[in-house]
């Protein structure tokens, strides 16, 4: 199984883990890339950045098949949706989220929502229901059959949200370096996850569930990865982010070309139970369990 990374030099590489190679190379984006989004038959994936366009691609060829233009401002998040991957939902800059068909070839959204006051920063998608985390300090979750949308105020900007495999809960990253597992049933906080060493007050890190949903994983504005025990809150593990040196059998290959000393996303397989780490020094990092 490969790995597609998306950078500041505008192109989005995929990669073979096991021998830390580029297999492929897409060009399309004038602009940075701010997220990547990969449909379940891996046939075809999403991308978004600053052109303030969502591309759909095709693997295979390398070449796009949609590129829709509907947002005023720069993409920031993005997610497959409905049956057989045939909807996508991007959330922008410009404080909207918006829901495009794959099947039609019009370039306007089938549906756009507007509650957010500020930017939208992440999106997860689960069934019919959409998840926003917003810059605003809120989560909001539309409910697309039954027409509903219910938000919980977080209180900082929200730069995360990553559902548990059940959809009861979720986890979101803040701007006040924490990291919050919310009950989406009633908007209660059931843990919060820091530490005395994590820094997350400025950029936009990508937090992720794992191994089960039993802990939980972020970068940091310090270099480092942090490990939290979900049910206790207490931290595992914390592990250095970097290309050299690398002595437990993880691997590392350049990709992106920003110089900042921060860790910017982490992502979880569980088909091959390994997680990946993306850092501002440009590496992509696979982890083994």
């Amino acid at each position: 199984m490969d790995l597609l990374t998306g950078s500041t030099d505008r192109h989005i590489r995929l990669f073979n883990p096991t021998t830390s190679l580029e297999v492929q190379k897409y060009s399309a984006h004038g602009y940075e890339i701010h997220d990547i989004a990969v449909a379940q038959d891996n046939d075809r994936f999403i991308s978004v950045g600053g052109d303030k366009i969502v591309f759909l691609w095709d693997v295979s060829t390398h070449q796009t098949l949609r590129r829709w233009t509907g947002h005023a401002g720069r993409v920031n998040c993005c997610a497959f949706a409905g049956e057989g991957d045939a909807l996508v939902v991007s959330g922008s800059f410009d404080s909207t989220v918006k829901i495009w068909d794959c099947k039609q070839r019009g370039e306007k959204p089938v549906m756009t929502f507007t509650e957010a006051k500020d930017a939208v920063s992440s999106i997860a998608v689960r069934g019919a229901e959409i998840i926003a985390g917003s810059v605003d300090g809120r989560v909001r979750c539309y409910d697309i059959r039954m027409g509903a949308v219910e938000q919980d105020v977080l209180g900082h900007p929200v730069t995360s949200v990553t559902p548990t495999v059940l959809n009861d809960s979720y986890l979101a990253s803040t701007l006040d370096s924490t990291l919050r597992l919310m009950d989406k049933r009633d908007g209660k906080l059931l843990q919060a996850f820091r530490d005395e060493g994590f820094k997350n007050t400025k950029y936009r890190l990508r937090s992720t569930l794992a191994a089960g949903d039993s802990v939980a994983i972020s970068g940091s504005e310090d270099g480092y990865i942090y490990i939290w025990d979900l049910l206790t809150g207490g931290l595992n593990h914390k592990l250095k982010h970097s290309a050299p040196a690398l002595t437990d059998g993880s691997k590392s290959f350049v990709s992106m070309s920003s110089k900042r000393d921060v860790v910017n996303s982490v992502v979880w397989n569980q088909l091959r139970k390994e997680w990946a780490s993306a850092g501002g020094d440009g590496t992509v990092t696979v982890w083994g369990v």
